[in-house]
């Protein structure tokens, strides 16, 4: 296995922990803890998804760097990529945004009413989480197939 082979399974994998461990357990844990108010979660979490943001787009450019270096990337592993691009896109300037102005009124004391949105950026975390475990083994099976001289 060449070194750019490991990075793109050692990349997706950082990433995949990454969400699973700050968007499905630290997330919903921190209103949990003790002193912690709705506000001040609402802080917490607003700067957790910022930096979990800054992170994934990193990982991307790492990911998408990778996919141009030889070993070529399958396809398959472009239409991927493409994928996490849109979704991160979405989910950043879409979805976050609103999801910031509504916790904006409830720090201020009010109540923004019901919204799907929370229930929208889980939707695009679990795409995101699929469509890393699809290059992931992608990947696997396009290094495992690959002559050995292209490795």
């Amino acid at each position: 296995m060449t070194a750019i082979s490991a990075l793109r399974l050692i990349v997706p994998s950082v990433w995949i922990g990454l969400i699973l461990g700050l968007s499905f357990i630290e997330a919903p844990l921190k209103f949990m803890a003790p002193g912690i108010t709705v506000p001040l979660g609402l802080g917490i979490g607003r700067l957790m998804f910022w930096a979990l943001a800054i992170g994934g787009f990193v990982l991307l450019l790492v990911l998408t760097a990778s996919a141009v270096l030889r070993p070529r990337v399958p396809v398959g592993g472009w239409a991927l990529i493409g994928c996490l691009w849109v979704l991160m896109l979405v989910q950043s300037f879409a979805i976050r945004p609103a999801l910031s102005a509504r916790s904006d009124i409830v720090i201020a004391g009010g109540d923004p009413g019901p919204s799907v949105l929370h229930y929208v950026y889980i939707a695009t975390d679990v795409a995101i989480l699929i469509t890393l475990v699809l290059w992931i083994v992608i990947t696997v099976r396009s290094s495992r197939t690959a002559p050995m001289q292209h490795r």
